[in-house]
């Protein structure tokens, strides 16, 4: 199973719900496990977020529908962020890419072209200056 650290900021509501009746926080984890995940560590924390939970699903879809039944309660927010663990990051930097990166093709701009100017545009290096109207001193 998949591992993700689920951020979790409690709304006005849920910090009342909450007040009045602590143990609500075990009751969540229950239904978050009734929903197809399991919890490994949960935290309150100081800052921007109020818990952070780490959950291991058997796929994103599993995470999307506890995010959203949690929210859809307005008792709280979250944010679902998937984890690699570290070992197979590093194993994933050290495969080989696909071929040298000059055989890659550009990728075009917004416009669709391949370069940075307009075709038939000389660049200003390449073009000579012209000269312009002379300049009259202020007197």
């Amino acid at each position: 199973m998949a591992t993700y650290i689920l951020l979790s900021t409690l709304t006005d509501e849920g910090r009342r719900t909450l007040r009045e009746r602590p143990e609500r926080i075990q009751e969540v984890n229950r239904e978050v496990e009734a929903l197809g995940a399991k919890v490994i560590g949960q935290y309150a924390v100081l800052g921007p977020y109020d818990f952070v939970n780490i959950v291991e699903a058997p796929d994103n879809e599993t995470v999307a529908r506890i995010s959203v039944e949690l929210g859809a309660r307005g008792t709280v927010q979250i944010m679902s962020l998937p984890a690699i663990p570290v070992d197979a990051f590093i194993a994933g930097l050290k495969k080989k890419a696909p071929g040298p990166a000059s055989q890659v093709e550009p990728m075009p701009n917004r416009r669709g072209r391949r370069f940075g100017r307009r075709p038939g545009r000389r660049s200003p290096a390449v073009s000579p200056r012209r000269p312009g109207p002379a300049r009259r001193a202020c007197s």
